[in-house]
């Protein structure tokens, strides 16, 4: 399989507390070319409804706060076609969790199937139209493919589950929830190591170290964003296992430091 890093939503710069330059956040995707599934993306980011319209389709407050750059070229559409490819190809896209700024990109793939954990979906349908929530971004009626948070062990995490119509041994669903209701990894086989896309377990590279260093605005952002506290430091907890003990390529949704990393 060929794996592409992408950002899919530039947003405000924030300092680097570890000698990096200043950088803006990102939205860091991934899209998996594969031998017999078509194309795969991970996240879909901020789409083209959001970027023509953002009033109507992202709101206010949010907006303002993160600041997003909007450019149609960032969009997953885009650059798909970009890379060679027919945006009809991607068949699935697998979200770590519906927040604006993860499923934007949905209606520009109007035939994928949307792979996400059912207590994300649930929540998502019953508490939008929020800051987290936009019912626009699947108001085409997505084909949902939806997973309970129950599985098996992987790499002495529990509930993980291969994705439904994608080879089991190259893609896997791991729980991580705590930011949101039914937040989950991603995890992607490469060669002969794997990939994790964490989405927004955590926000910033450091807090995967032995002694956790948070990013002092970043972290503002998690907990207010967080639904519940104990799970989201189970779940780093979690995530620090499987890059420090089990070798796992672990990275977020938002650190730019990490995306300038993969894209090497």
């Amino acid at each position: 399989m060929r794996i592409h890093h992408l950002n899919l939503a530039s947003m405000r710069e924030i300092d680097s507390p570890d000698g990096h330059s200043s950088a803006r956040a990102v939205c860091h995707a991934l899209l998996v070319e594969t031998p017999a599934s078509g194309l795969v993306l991970v996240e879909a980011g901020l789409g083209l409804d959001d970027v023509a319209d953002p009033a109507v389709h992202l709101e206010r407050e949010w907006a303002e706060l993160v600041e997003p750059v909007l450019s149609p070229a960032e969009t997953a559409v885009r650059q798909v076609a970009a890379l060679g490819h027919d945006p009809s190809d991607v068949r699935h896209v697998v979200l770590t969790h519906l927040d604006v700024d993860h499923s934007g990109g949905l209606p520009d793939f109007p035939h994928a199937e949307v792979h996400v954990m059912e207590a994300e979906l649930k929540a998502a349908l019953a508490q939008a139209p929020n800051r987290r929530y936009r019912p626009s971004h699947w108001a085409h009626t997505p084909r949902w493919v939806t997973y309970p948070g129950t599985g098996t062990r992987w790499l002495g995490a529990d509930g993980v589950r291969p994705l439904t119509g994608l080879p089991e041994e190259d893609f896997l669903y791991v729980p991580l929830d705590g930011h949101s209701e039914g937040h989950a990894g991603v995890a992607v086989r490469d060669g002969d190591r794997w990939l994790l896309h964490a989405g927004d377990a955590y926000f910033y590279h450091g807090e995967l170290a032995s002694e956790p260093r948070p990013h002092p605005l970043m972290d503002l952002v998690q907990l207010q964003a967080q639904v519940d506290e104990a799970r989201r430091l189970s779940s780093q907890e979690r995530l620090r296992s499987l890059a420090n003990e089990h070798g796992v390529a672990v990275f977020s949704a938002h650190d730019p430091w990490e995306l300038t990393e993969y894209s090497q």
